[in-house]
């Protein structure tokens, strides 16, 4: 007898018709008609069950603080840098811990189970660092979050930077982060890379740098931190993320610098919503959108996943914790149409994000950690397509959320009295 058994469920690999059994918080079986019993069991119904979403870039410091001290009119990427900086002195640790332990309440009913957040380390004070730490070790039980020590204001540029992201890795940050784009000179950038990648050597820590965040094509620390990766023996376990300046780079230029990052095996994090809210603000038309060269770096090798980055701070007003949201705009915004495409986007929201992060136990094998869930959808490209209801979300085989599902009951005359968006509107495809 299994602790619990998901009956009937599809798996984003087009499997159909599954069982999975769960036993001390692993997959203890999966295949198709498992004949035992379980303490639990959940139909499915042919609704896809997947592992848990992840974020691999988001700020957890900022988040739900829209509206403080005011709203950014601008709309800009230095506006709400700016904005940052003024709210920056009235941070309070407790005020910290409980806005990010609300959004780990919202992105667990999301379906949404590891998390990787940058923590401003430029106010000396380093609540931020206290604030985050303290959640980390809160939402252990049901939320995997790993830490950046990101230098906001730079690590050079701001004073005393070099000193806080030090003691942000001795408090027990997990990865070391940077800007170098946001340092006072080129050469300051290049040389904030070599200082950063040289510290995650010599501590046996990741790398994930904010890298060109900037409609300049001439912005090019992506080259330097492949490079510096290369020197320091860190393949693989280095993420460039956002990397917009790729949008606006001339073709000849791209075709050398990606075979470079390829070979240096980094992972890249564009983050789709706010890349092309925050991009192309100096253009008048034609406007770039500034999201990176996607579909190019995929078919290069390299590992692309994509983030959510903000959900309601200075830098961006909207958002919800819903991965799906995000790969959903990827779509739109790579023009990643075809069927191949929208299985490969929901892959960056999934498995290709568990590599960037390093997740061990992550997937739909047996003996892999049973951490699900299950969607109100038949497959990924439904799934991307609605941003469908979390019907149940499992963390170790246990459950943590549940939603009803989303049926709309209409009223009108010789027509259905009630409509499932999904089931009852999915044309065939072809596999």
């Amino acid at each position: 007898m299994f602790e619990l058994i998901i009956r009937k469920a599809n798996l984003p690999d087009g499997r159909t018709g599954i069982d999975i059994a769960v036993e001390n918080g692993k997959i203890a079986a999966i295949e198709h008609q498992i004949e035992a019993s379980a303490g639990t069991e959940i139909n499915a119904t042919g609704r896809l069950v997947t592992p848990p979403f992840i974020d691999p870039h988001f700020h957890m410091d900022a988040t739900l603080s829209l509206g403080l001290p005011r709203m950014n009119i601008s709309g800009t990427l230095l506006e709400g840098i700016s904005l940052w900086g003024e709210l920056r002195p009235s941070l309070t640790q407790e005020a910290l811990v409980e806005r990010a332990l609300r959004y780990c309440d919202l992105a667990v009913s999301q379906g949404l189970l590891a998390i990787r957040s940058h923590v401003d380390t430029s106010d000396p004070r380093l609540i931020t660092v206290e604030a985050l730490v303290a959640v980390r070790e809160k939402v252990k039980p049901y939320i995997d979050l790993q830490l950046v020590a990101f230098p906001q204001d730079g690590y050079y540029r701001a004073e005393g930077g070099v000193e806080s992201l030090n003691r942000a890795l001795d408090m027990g940050v997990d990865i070391v982060g940077g800007i170098p784009h946001f340092e006072r000179t080129m050469d300051d950038g290049r040389a904030s890379v070599e200082a950063l990648c040289r510290i995650a050597a010599d501590r046996g820590l990741p790398v994930d740098m904010h890298c060109d965040e900037t409609d300049d094509p001439m912005s090019r620390h992506i080259e330097t931190l492949a490079a510096q990766t290369m020197r320091f023996g860190l393949q693989g376990r280095v993420a460039g993320s956002h990397l917009t300046s790729m949008h606006s780079m001339d073709n000849y230029y791209v075709s050398k610098l990606i075979p470079l990052m390829a070979e240096a095996e980094i992972n890249v994090i564009p983050n789709p919503l706010i890349n092309i809210m925050l991009q192309g603000r100096h253009d008048t038309y034609p406007k770039r959108r500034g999201m990176t060269r996607v579909r190019e770096l995929m078919d290069a090798g390299l590992n692309v996943s994509f983030g959510h980055d903000c959900v309601m701070d200075p830098w961006y007003s909207m958002g919800s914790g819903d991965m799906l949201e995000v790969g959903h705009m990827a779509i739109h915004v790579a023009q990643m149409a075809g069927i191949a495409d929208k299985k490969t986007v929901f892959d960056a929201l999934t498995v290709n994000s568990a590599k960037t992060m390093g997740l061990e136990g992550y997937g739909m094998m047996k003996g892999c950690n049973a951490d699900f869930v299950v969607l109100q959808a038949a497959d990924p490209i439904e799934a991307l397509r609605l941003k469908p209801t979390r019907l149940w979300v499992i963390r170790r085989g246990k459950l943590i959320a549940q939603s009803k599902p989303r049926i709309a009951e209409l009223f009108l005359e010789g027509r259905p009295t009630k409509i499932d968006s999904g089931r009852d509107y999915v044309p065939m495809t072809p596999s």
